[in-house]
């Protein structure tokens, strides 16, 4: 095989032909819309794959178009001719990648964070237990008082002070590996707990298991899964995004359940097309499409088991930013509204362009920061136009860039950004129990949880 077929193959150079170059994407397009130019478009970023396919420009030329793009495949939903902008760009970082010559420097971070680091859960706990210590001991408003926190790169300083407090190392231990259902068992399901999600975000985790059972599901949470393998698959590292598929549909494998849940949107999309990894490998493709069948973010399971009600009234104007995501991979639309609007109190008002990107995009705000921010200024100026007082999303990536621009537009003491797992748990959700025929509604005071640690 020649170096040009190489490269046409690791840059999926035969999906560009779907692409008619009609520009139904570029209305669509977050990049297109705030920068304005052909190369930051998704018909755009096709061609250049395309010419650098046939060698007419090279493949460096790619890194920036590339680069700028959010991956939030809004584009493939709106495509006439179901181009898989997806695969495309994935395979052109991959190629990227491969074709890189890197720093001695450079290969050592790289090698850090995406072997060491994110597939790690003793690394990802350390994470969380170092946070909540920086958090608790008063050291975070030290920082920022004297200035130090201003000294971060990468603009670090502002997510930092939008985290959210994260539990104790005891309260994060105390994660079961299996929860019965608080009612008649509808569902087996197995839980992905992600990296950020469980390091950053537990509590939502933990709210997230209690209202599977709570809602008549039985939980099981493998201690042998590891990351979801997104943020490698979206920097070009395809080899390690395989290796951790595996260990993925390996450890699932062994739960014997109905459905594998997530709830992060972004998680919940690599976890989607798993399948896509293996194409050339006939076993393992075939294992991963089974993973994939059952694979289904925790909105959707909530809806089918259909076993929640509220008791406590949220009288509260209330909008929805959907995971990118969520939306244009997985093509849930539905859910999530559906359960918010089941809360008593609720008054929901849809935002302009609801489900296009708010620039987080895994690590696209924190690398593309004033690109990010231009983006999201558009997606704040289209939620105070709501006068909503909580902006709900799926994704802990929305949920920061959310709070990022809540702080940015100085509404922090008006508007709070939530995940929408936790507005759920927040209105007090019922059980019920079948007992000689009859089904009463019982409050739940977060005990499940704890229960099945005594």
């Amino acid at each position: 095989m020649s170096s040009l077929e190489k490269l046409k193959r690791q840059l999926n150079y035969d999906k560009t032909f779907d692409c008619v170059q009609c520009g139904y994407c570029l209305p669509a397009c977050p990049t297109y819309e705030t920068m304005g130019e052909e190369k930051h478009s998704p018909r755009g970023r096709i061609n250049l794959v395309k010419m650098a396919g046939e060698g007419r420009i090279g493949l460096e030329t790619l890194r920036e178009p590339l680069e700028k793009c959010l991956g939030c495949r809004a584009c493939q939903t709106v495509c006439p001719t179901n181009v898989q902008y997806g695969e495309i760009l994935e395979g052109a970082k991959h190629a990227l990648d491969q074709n890189d010559t890197k720093s001695r420097a450079r290969q050592i971070t790289e090698d850090l964070i995406f072997n060491k680091l994110f597939p790690s859960r003793r690394w990802m706990n350390t994470i969380g237990n170092a946070t909540w210590f920086y958090q608790k001991t008063g050291l975070q408003k030290l920082a920022g008082r004297i200035g130090l926190t201003s000294l971060a790169p990468l603009n670090l300083d502002k997510f930092e002070a939008v985290l959210p407090a994260v539990p104790s190392p005891m309260e994060r231990s105390k994660t079961p590996n299996f929860l019965e259902a608080r009612t008649n068992k509808k569902l087996r399901v197995g839980f992905i707990t992600g990296c950020v999600m469980d390091s950053v975000f537990h509590q939502t985790n933990k709210n997230t298991i209690e209202l599977l059972s709570i809602a008549g599901a039985e939980v099981v949470i493998p201690g042998s899964q590891t990351c979801c393998g997104a943020l490698h698959a979206h920097s070009g590292k395809m080899e390690t995004a395989r290796e951790l598929a595996k260990r993925n549909i390996l450890a699932f494998e062994q739960t014997d359940v109905d459905y594998i849940v997530n709830n992060a949107g972004g998680c919940g999309a690599m976890l989607a097309e798993y399948h896509h990894l293996f194409k050339d490998d006939e076993e393992w493709s075939t294992r991963a499409q089974r993973f994939v069948n059952r694979s289904k973010d925790v909105s959707v399971i909530l809806s089918m088991l259909d076993g929640l009600e509220f008791t406590k009234e949220i009288n509260e104007v209330v909008t929805y930013q959907a995971s990118c995501h969520l939306t244009h991979v997985q093509k849930v639309t539905i859910e999530p509204k559906a359960l918010l609007q089941k809360i008593p109190g609720i008054r929901y008002k849809e935002m302009k362009d609801y489900d296009r990107c708010c620039g987080s995009a895994g690590i696209y705000n924190i690398v593309n920061y004033e690109d990010s921010m231009d983006i999201l200024d558009l997606k704040m100026e289209k939620a105070k136009q709501t006068s909503a007082a909580t902006i709900v999303t799926t994704n802990p990536g929305c949920l920061l860039q959310m709070q990022l621009g809540i702080k940015r537009e100085d509404l922090e003491d008006s508007v709070r950004a939530v995940h929408l797992i936790d507005l759920l748990m927040e209105a007090r959700p019922v059980f019920k129990r079948e007992t000689n025929g009859q089904i009463s509604a019982l409050p739940f005071e977060g005990q499940a949880y704890e229960l099945m640690n005594e």
